[in-house]
């Protein structure tokens, strides 16, 4: 027998508790007692969110929170100032442009973060831009962008500011309020640690006021006026997921009991942990400015990375991710996020380090694994 490990950047590792909420009867939405779930699962997702603002619950994937921000902020001809490091970037392109905005492309090599100059040159060259699209983590390299300072330098301009929080929430520091995010996008099956089927965006009273103003919404099901009306009553516009409603109930309690700041940390230690390891194994990392939820390495030269990904599932139990796109077979995507720990990064470094011997890479056999323990270790006490 071998036990199977989840290690995507989504779907991630769903808690036991949630799993048996999830195994319970179905029971009607349009209830007192569901109205009143959802109202608890709204709050709690505000305090993840380190925000005051509304957090709107939408039946979709994270692309359809996505799609929701551009449709409901922006019109055809508008400018959007899309800072791609990733597909996730793109991403933001290619919603805009299916909705005839004009996105004007600030792109990176992959690996690179889009840094604050670049929004600054951007904004003084499209200054009738209306909104600026942005990732927290692209899931595709790996690399951290600094929100922070993009929200400082929208504070007092007219843009807002869309971020892609999607496999950054409840990972790493993110203060939607403190650091001027307007709409804030994540996904149910990242961090949240819940199946996939549920998208959430926080909007503040600048996003609001431009959604407001917005007379040619083109959309019915994503409008999110909607989903504003109906949340005065605990309520939404539109059939919800709600037997994912109730399990995610769960999962953010434990969130809260461990507290953001404390889950930022725990994520902080795995991603340099699991850096530690595969760089000790003579791999290189892709990203320069590193997030904390997923590791991303380029494969060894000589090294088939499709045939890596299918010993480590057959021969290992443990499901990583490959490239993507033109990263296809180029790059192994190691994920920490979520429902997992220190102990979960040490089995993945062992089995990529067992499986990259088998395929004849050269390294020295443990090399790895005592890197990634050795800076988990590292900071820690003797214990009397």
């Amino acid at each position: 027998m071998l036990k199977q490990r989840l290690m995507t950047p989504g779907p991630t590792p769903v808690p036991e508790e949630t799993l048996l909420e999830l195994a319970k009867p179905v029971t009607f939405h349009r209830s007192g007692q569901f109205r009143a779930i959802l109202a608890e699962v709204l709050e709690d997702l505000k305090y993840v969110y380190c925000t005051k603002n509304l957090v709107l619950p939408l039946t979709c994937s994270g692309t359809g929170a996505m799609e929701a921000a551009i449709t409901s902020t922006g019109v055809p001809g508008d400018k959007a100032i899309c800072l791609i490091s990733g597909r996730w970037g793109e991403r933001w392109r290619n919603i805009s442009k299916a909705f005839g905005l004009i996105p004007i492309e600030i792109t990176v090599p992959y690996g690179k973060s889009v840094s604050p100059a670049q929004l600054e040159a951007a904004l003084k060259e499209h200054p009738d831009a209306k909104i600026v699209c942005c990732t927290l983590s692209e899931t595709a390299t790996g690399a951290r962008n600094d929100i922070k300072a993009f929200g400082a330098i929208l504070k007092d301009k007219p843009q807002i500011l869309i971020v892609d929080a999607i496999s950054g929430l409840a990972v790493m520091e993110c203060r939607t309020d403190d650091w001027g995010v307007d709409m804030c996008v994540t996904g149910s099956q990242k961090a949240l640690m819940l199946p996939a089927g549920l998208a959430f965006v926080s909007v503040s009273d600048k996003a609001w006021k431009l959604i407001d103003a917005n007379t040619q919404q083109k959309s019915f099901y994503f409008d999110l006026k909607k989903y504003r009306d109906n949340l005065k009553n605990n309520d939404t516009p539109f059939t919800p997921a709600n037997t994912l409603i109730k399990a995610l109930k769960h999962s953010l309690k434990m969130l809260r009991a461990e507290g953001i700041e404390n889950t930022w940390a725990r994520h902080a230690r795995m991603g340099k942990a699991c850096r530690a390891g595969l760089s000790a194994m003579n791999l290189k990392l892709l990203a320069e400015d590193p997030v904390d939820g997923l590791t991303v390495a380029w494969v060894p030269e000589g090294v088939d990375g499709t045939e890596i990904l299918t010993r480590l599932e057959k021969g290992y139990g443990v499901k990583v991710a490959g490239g993507q796109d033109t990263l296809k077979g180029k790059i192994i995507r190691v994920a920490h996020m979520g429902y997992m720990d220190m102990f979960d990064v040490l089995t993945a470094v062992s089995a990529i380090e067992m499986v990259l011997v088998e395929m004849g890479h050269k390294l020295e056999p443990g090399a790895g694994i005592a890197a990634a323990q050795k800076s988990l270790t590292s900071g820690i006490k003797a214990k009397a």
